[in-house]
């Protein structure tokens, strides 16, 4: 493994990176926001950091092997959000360095957790980035890079496999990897176009539709206000948002074969699609009957209403709110948040472990049954009809009880700091899943401004763990990992 090959490609990431801040540098002249100055040294320094860095191992540069393409990922979204910080630590003066990377780590990782209060009358420029660093984030900048930069010289199946979410990361569309990438950021963009023209049409403004465009299709739930979506009180523009979270909670390949066999069809039968789309409008349902009989609301179009938008928004890891849904009977909320875990489809840019992994658990566990019964029987596990290895099975099953380890293991050291129970099992669960919010201190009604700086950095490990599922953080953790 060589280092310097992998610090010579995050020079030249973070060069590309720094080019982004050009864009709330755009907005903050057209609006004449008094925060030119500092945009322009934040870009000025990223680049400036990041040429060098890739100028200085410049000899060192050569095909990445696959322990090279973890590391890259792996530090590549540890250091970015520190680039990703420096605009925010320069526009907020306020604001100290564990919060702006907390903010920064929340937007790359599509999570929407934030510590920041007075969104309202913050600078446009400060949205527009956080929007931009959600957007990008969403499905991956290695992936990005990948898409559009094949002549770096990189691993691009190394880095595709280390980025992408889901147990069968070998699955691709087209032969070579960069015109996977291409295809799936090919859907990522016309998703999000149609997303800010639905908005606009729905009644925001071009920069709230903008704003808000970048963190639904990239599920990462940032608002440019406290009051999130109640700032509008609007079932149109909740039920656009819905739409599109729902589009976006789906595996994207899916509309790349949509598209090319010129049908809908692939969706349903997608075992993984077909699943979401039940399980979160069915909980929806139930959900408002729930609320319904319960006197939540007093008619059934309102429980309706509420519930429909507040389910789909934390089961795809978007995290909107609309409401205080904490102040929902427990069962409601509780079951919000255990969809968040698992409802969205691997392929998609939703966080927790991805329906597909729990249908093969639940395959799994059928087939154990069946063998207990039948010992001869010849009963694989099969989805979409093709029949699963036992390696992509031990791969399912040793990703799960990881990650069975890493929420109590997180839960027990946010413990330890004297947080209290509810708020450190729900702020594990929602920064690993990459919901947002949780319970307690960090519910829909408050954000994690309130935390000590040990409980935001034990945070933000969280979502940068869980972005990146678990395994290929964790796997530069072990002593075999740096052995030649």
């Amino acid at each position: 493994m060589d280092a310097l090959a992998v610090v010579a490609m995050i020079g030249r990431m973070v060069a590309m990176f720094s080019l982004l801040m050009l864009v709330p540098l755009a907005w903050a002249v057209y609006a004449a926001e008094p925060v030119v100055d500092a945009l322009v040294k934040a870009a000025a320094t990223s680049f400036a950091i990041g040429v060098a860095a890739s100028l200085l191992t410049r000899r060192f540069r050569r095909e990445l092997q696959p322990r090279d393409g973890f590391l890259l990922v792996g530090l590549t979204w540890t250091v970015l959000p520190a680039f990703g910080a420096l605009p925010l630590l320069l526009m907020l003066p306020g604001s100290s360095v564990t919060d702006a990377y907390f903010e920064a780590v929340s937007a790359l990782t599509a999570s929407g957790a934030t510590v920041f209060s007075g969104l309202d009358t913050m600078p446009g420029a400060v949205h527009v980035w956080r929007c931009l660093m959600t957007w990008v984030g969403g499905l991956g900048i290695i992936v990005l890079a990948v898409a559009i930069l094949p002549m770096l010289g990189i691993g691009g199946s190394q880095l595709f496999r280390a980025e992408v979410t889901g147990p069968m990361k070998d699955s691709k569309l087209t032969p070579r990897i960069a015109d996977t990438a291409r295809a799936i950021w090919g859907v990522y963009v016309l998703l999000s176009l149609a997303c800010a023209l639905a908005y606009r049409a729905a009644g925001m403004s071009w920069f709230d539709a903008f704003v808000h465009m970048g963190s639904t299709v990239s599920l990462g739930g940032f608002s440019s206000y406290d009051a999130s979506f109640g700032h509008w009180n609007s079932p149109a523009i909740e039920a656009v948002s819905v739409v599109f979270m729902m589009l976006s909670g789906v595996n994207l390949t899916m509309y790349y074969v949509v598209w090319r066999e010129r049908s809908p069809a692939p969706l349903w039968r997608n075992a993984e699609a077909r699943a979401f789309y039940l399980v979160v409008l069915g909980s929806a349902l139930l959900i408002a009957l729930y609320l319904w009989a319960s006197g939540a609301y007093a008619s059934l179009t309102l429980a309706l209403r509420h519930s429909l938008f507040h389910v789909v928004s934390v089961a795809t890891t978007a995290g909107y709110a609309t409401y205080d849904y904490a102040q929902w009977p427990l069962f409601a909320s509780l079951w919000m948040i255990l969809l968040g875990c698992f409802a969205t489809c691997a392929g998609s840019t939703g966080g927790g472990i991805k329906m597909v992994r729990l249908i093969l658990l639940l395959k799994q566990a059928r087939h154990e049954f069946v063998r207990i019964v039948h010992p001869n029987v010849v009963n694989p596990v099969v989805l979409n009809g093709r029949a699963i290895g036992d390696r992509t099975m031990q791969n399912v099953i040793g990703y799960m009880m990881t990650y069975g380890a890493v929420l109590v293991g997180l839960t027990m050291a946010l413990l330890a700091t004297g947080l209290e129970p509810v708020t450190a099992f729900t702020a594990v669960i929602a920064c690993v899943n990459n919901i947002g919010p949780g319970l307690g201190e960090v519910g829909p009604a408050v954000n994690y401004g309130s935390l000590s700086d040990v409980q935001t950095w034990i945070c933000a490990f969280a979502m940068l763990v869980g972005r990146l599922e678990l395994l290929t953080v964790l796997v530069l953790f072990m002593p075999a990992f740096w052995r030649d």
